[in-house]
C-alpha cells in the first residue's frame, strides 16, 4: 500500500504527517545534546572529584603514601579519573553519531520536502490554469450560442413581417448565419479546452500527484528508518564503553583486595620505630643510710630509665603519653633538626643516614659519568682540532672537579655518622675517574690502580657523542611501550588512531586528564586513552 493510492486526496494530512516527522527528529536531537552536556558535566564533576581529593605531586613522598590503604585509595581516585573519561568519550561519540550525522541528514529532508512540495504546487497551478481556459471557453460558448439563437428568432420574425423589404430579410439570415458558424467555433473550442482539462486532471490524480505522495511516502520512511538508527547508536554507544568502564570498576575491586592491614603495621613499626631499650627498674635509694648518690649514680653502667636514653632532664618523669597542655613551655618545642639527624631516634637517624647516603652516591655517579664524557670530549677535540676548542671545556671540566671533590666529602661524612649510627655503610658503587689539570683523562683510579678501560678510538667517539645529541634534540625518548587493547578511532584533532594488539611507544605520561601521548615506528605522534592501553614504563 502506497500513499499515491490510498491517500490521493490527503494532501494537506500528508504535508502536516511529514512536517511533523522532521519535527520528532530534531526534537530527538536536541534530547541527545543535553544528555552529551549531563555527560560532560558528570565527567568534570568526577575529575575535579578525583582531583580534590588526589596528592599533590610535591607531598608523594609522604610516609602515608607507603601505606597500602593509601595506595589503594590513590588508585581508586586514578580510577575514577579513567572513569570519567570513559563519560566524555560516550558525550564525544553521542556528539558526532548522533547529533551531527542526523542534524545533516535533517537538513538533507528538509531540502528534498521542500522540492517535492513545489512540484505538487507547480502540478496544482497548471491544472487550476486549464480549468480557466475551460470555465472561460465555456462561458464564450454559452454567450455565443444565445446570440445565435437570438440572430435566428430576428431572422425568422423578419421573414414573416409583410412589411420587412426582401433586403432587410436577407441581412437579417446573414446575420443569423454568422452568429450561428461563431457559436459552432466556440463549442468546438470549448470542447478541445473540456479535452484538454479531463486529460491533464487524469494525470494530476493518476500519475503526478501519486508519483509525489509516494516520494514524500519514501522520503518519511528513511526518516523514521535513519531515527531508528539514531535510537540503537544511543545505546550502542554506552555499550561500547562498558568493557574499560568494567576494567575501572575491577581496578576499583583490586584495590580494595590490596589492602593489607599487616603489612601497613609492619610499615608503621618500620617508620617509626626508635631503637630504644624499655626502660630498666627505678632503684631504691636509701637516703637513710647517707649513700652517697652521686657516687652511686655515676657507677651505673647502663641507663636505668627514658630518661638516660632520650637526653633529657632526670628530675622529670617519663611518659608513654605525652600530656599537652594549652600553656606554652620551652619543653614544648620542636627539637632542632641537625644535619647529621641527631634529633631522631636511632633506627629512624640510621634509615635517613642511608637515604642521604644513596642520594649523594647517586649525584656523584653522574658527576663521575659527566666528567668521564668531558675527557673523551676534550680527547676528540685535541686529535680533531675542527670539531671544537678543547680549552672551551676547562671551565666545566674544573666545576664537575669541584662537585665531585664536594659529593665524596659528604659521602665520607655520612659514612662516618652512619657508622657511628650503628649502620653498614653499603653505599652505590661508582665509576671513578681522575683528571689533571688540563682536564685530560687519566687512565689510573686515585687510589693507584690501573682502569681497565681503554681510550676509544677518535672518529669513533666523534659519531658516538655527537650523533646521539642530534638524534635526541629531533625526537623525545620513549619511557615506555603500551599495547592496545582496544581499537581506537582517533577521529578527534591531536589523537592517533590504534588497532587492538597494537604496540605503541609512550612519549608522555597521562597528566591526570585520561590521555597519553604515543608514537609510531614511523614517527606518528598523538593521545590515546589511558586506560585503553596497558602500560609498561622503563624503569
Amino acid at each position: 500500500m502506497d500513499w499515491g493510492t490510498e491517500l490521493w486526496d490527503q494532501y494537506d494530512i500528508i504535508e502536516k504527517h511529514t512536517q511533523s516527522g522532521l519535527e520528532l527528529v530534531e526534537k530527538y536531537v536536541k534530547f541527545v545534546k543535553e544528555r552529551t552536556e549531563v555527560e560532560q558535566n558528570y565527567a568534570k564533576q568526577l575529575r575535579n572529584l578525583s582531583k580534590k581529593y588526589n596528592l599533590k605531586r610535591s607531598s608523594k613522598d609522604e610516609p602515608e603514601c607507603r601505606f597500602s590503604s593509601y595506595q589503594s585509595f590513590l588508585d581508586i581516585l586514578n580510577e575514577m579519573n579513567d572513569y570519567a573519561g570513559q563519560r566524555e568519550l560516550i558525550a564525544e561519540n553521542l556528539m558526532m553519531n548522533i547529533c551531527i550525522d542526523l542534524t545533516k541528514y535533517l537538513q538533507e529532508l528538509k531540502q528534498e520536502r521542500k522540492t517535492y512540495l513545489m512540484e505538487a504546487k507547480k502540478a496544482q497551478q497548471s491544472l487550476e490554469s486549464t480549468y480557466k481556459q475551460l470555465d472561460s471557453s465555456k462561458k464564450r460558448f454559452e454567450r455565443e450560442w444565445r446570440e445565435a439563437e437570438r440572430a435566428a428568432q430576428y431572422a425568422e420574425k423578419t421573414d414573416q413581417d409583410i412589411n420587412a423589404t426582401k433586403a432587410d430579410v436577407e441581412k437579417a439570415k446573414q446575420q443569423a448565419h454568422m452568429r450561428a458558424h461563431v457559436a459552432e467555433e466556440c463549442k468546438n473550442d470549448y470542447a478541445a479546452q473540456l479535452q484538454k482539462y479531463n486529460k491533464e486532471q487524469n494525470q494530476f490524480y493518476f500519475s503526478d500527484m501519486p508519483l509525489i505522495f509516494n516520494k514524500l511516502q519514501d522520503l518519511d520512511e528513511r526518516r523514521v528508518q535513519k531515527l531508528a538508527q539514531g535510537y540503537i547508536l544511543f545505546s550502542d554507544t554506552e555499550k561500547h564503553v562498558m568493557p574499560i568502564i568494567g576494567k575501572c570498576l575491577e581496578g576499583i575491586t583490586k584495590a580494595g583486595t590490596n589492602v593489607n592491614e599487616k603489612n601497613d603495621s609492619m610499615v608503621v613499626i618500620e617508620q617509626n620505630k626508635s631503637g630504644f631499650e624499655r626502660p630498666g627498674d627505678v632503684e631504691f635509694e636509701d637516703y637513710s643510710q647517707g649513700i652517697n648518690r652521686a657516687s652511686s649514680d655515676s657507677s651505673l653502667g647502663t641507663p636505668k630509665g627514658p630518661m638516660d636514653l632520650l637526653g633529657k632532664n632526670r628530675s622529670k618523669n617519663f611518659w608513654l603519653f605525652s600530656k599537652r597542655s594549652k600553656k606554652f613551655t620551652p619543653e614544648r618545642i620542636m627539637p632542632t633538626v641537625t644535619e647529621d639527624f641527631a634529633h631522631l631516634p636511632p633506627e629512624q637517624r640510621r634509615k635517613r643516614l642511608q637515604q642521604k647516603l644513596e642520594e649523594i652516591c647517586k649525584e656523584l655517579q653522574k658527576e663521575v659519568d659527566q666528567s668521564e664524557a668531558l675527557g673523551k670530549m676534550k680527547d676528540v677535540y685535541e686529535k680533531n682540532p675542527q670539531m671544537g676548542d678543547p680549552a672551551s671545556l676547562a671551565s666545566q671540566i674544573n666545576q664537575t672537579s669541584q662537585n665531585i671533590e664536594r659529593l665524596r666529602a659528604e659521602q665520607n661524612k655520612y659514612e662516618t655518622w652512619l657508622a657511628e649510627a650503628g649502620g653498614r655503610g653499603d653505599t652505590l658503587r661508582y665509576k671513578s675517574h681522575a683528571f689533571n689539570n688540563n682536564g685530560a683523562h687519566d687512565i689510573h683510579s686515585p687510589d693507584g690502580a690501573h682502569s681497565d678501560e681503554s681510550t676509544p678510538d677518535p672518529s669513533q667517539a666523534i659519531y658516538a657523542e655527537f650523533d646521539d645529541d642530534f638524534e635526541d634534540e629531533e625526537l623525545a625518548a620513549p619511557i615506555g611501550k603500551c599495547t592496545a587493547m582496544y581499537n581506537f578511532p582517533g577521529a578527534s584533532e591531536g589523537t592517533i588512531s590504534m588497532q587492538e594488539g597494537e604496540v605503541l611507544a609512550v612519549v608522555e605520561e597521562d597528566k591526570g586528564d585520561g590521555w597519553t601521548r604515543v608514537r609510531r615506528n614511523n614517527g606518528d605522534e598523538g593521545y590515546i586513552p589511558t586506560s585503553y592501553v596497558t602500560i609498561s614504563l622503563n624503569k
